[in-house]
């Protein structure tokens, strides 16, 4: 079989494309070209991200890891895409008061959208592709559906940010690595002679100022308790996530988180630990994978973020696409904008995109 791997110069895809020469498939690495070089950035972000000024030595490390490998290698232009998709989703949730997660945009419409396409588009032949993901795909012969499983490291699992997958695309989809632990994969970059076999793992999507990306002009604020008494001035409410703690400057008896806010009123709601839980949410914009959609209230699990291990939830279908998720333990910052998911016995249902909160 012909397999195209998405490389990005780390020791995952690296061990993947790795593995799958090993089992005698033809292997072919490509990677994203995401950076849009005209871009002026005043901070200087830091190498471990995958947005980054950087990305030309993530390209270089690839390219060797390939050449040493010995398969051939293609750099494929997404940079344009990846801005229509990813940053300007980015920019409209975060002026829209919310806190949205690029990388499930991202996984959806560049890495397993654009990427393979336009790979494609330019004349090279592949039958599968595949990544360095800490998950599993398998297909259920009883539903007649792929389904995506919670990787065997689960403190590793990167299900979370695939749920937005579809089925034509996972029919395509392999991920080599599901089976292994983090310490497993690292050893096997060793035995490989990869040199990045301890390199570390990238952090995030950017590691900036996220300012850098919106560009916008301090709007300033109050800080208000749900009661509406005012405790400080912000500059800007795209500046704060849901659950935040740190860096509000308010002098205060105990330490003060973020509850929400008031996009009407430029305000950021804070309060403390005990004002943080919430018993249910809503989501729209919601996805399924490895059933159809559900018709019924149905017990199952959900993260509201990628490292939470699941927890018992109940979830009620709405109309215009929407579901209830209620929580059998309360939960802390559950952020509109960020992604609910919902898994079975380790097998991703399908999820959503938080729109509130109670």
């Amino acid at each position: 079989m012909r397999i195209l791997v998405g490389m990005s110069g780390g020791v995952d895809s690296s061990v993947a494309a790795c593995l799958l020469k090993q089992q005698g498939h033809e292997v072919i690495g490509a990677t994203m070209s995401i950076w849009d070089k005209n871009t002026q950035f005043s901070g200087n972000p830091h190498m471990d991200s995958c947005f980054s000024p950087h990305e030309e030595q993530d390209i270089e490390a690839a390219k060797e890891i390939c050449r040493k490998i010995g398969i051939p290698y293609y750099v494929i232009d997404c940079a344009n895409r990846y801005k229509q998709m990813v940053l300007e989703n980015f920019k409209s949730e975060y002026k829209a008061g919310r806190n949205p997660n690029p990388c499930v945009v991202c996984n959806s419409y560049i890495k397993f959208g654009a990427l393979p396409q336009e790979a494609a588009a330019q004349g090279l032949q592949f039958d599968k592709f595949a990544t360095g993901h800490y998950s599993q795909i398998i297909f259920n012969e009883e539903t007649s559906r792929y389904q995506i499983v919670r990787g065997a490291d689960q403190t590793k699992d990167q299900s979370y940010f695939l749920y937005r997958l579809n089925q034509e695309q996972l029919s395509h989809i392999l991920m080599p690595l599901g089976a292994f632990t983090k310490t497993q994969v690292r050893k096997l970059a060793e035995e490989f002679g990869l040199p990045v076999f301890d390199k570390p793992d990238s952090q995030d999507f950017y590691s900036g100022d996220i300012n850098d990306i919106l560009q916008n002009q301090p709007q300033p604020g109050n800080f208000v308790t749900q009661d509406g008494k005012i405790l400080g001035q912000h500059q800007g409410i795209w500046n704060y996530t849901v659950g935040q703690r740190r860096g509000m400057g308010i002098a205060a008896e105990r330490p003060l988180y973020v509850l929400g806010f008031n996009k009407e009123r430029n305000e950021v709601i804070v309060g403390f630990e005990e004002e943080c839980g919430r018993s249910s949410l809503t989501a729209d914009n919601c996805c399924w994978s490895a059933i159809e959609k559900i018709d019924a209230p149905l017990e199952c699990e959900a993260k509201i973020r990628s490292s939470q291990q699941p927890t018992a939830v109940k979830v009620t279908p709405l109309e215009n696409n929407e579901i209830e998720v209620i929580f059998f333990n309360k939960q802390k910052a559950v952020a509109p904008g960020q992604s609910v998911v919902l898994y079975k016995d380790d097998v991703l249902l399908g999820g959503g995109i938080i729109k509130k909160s109670a």
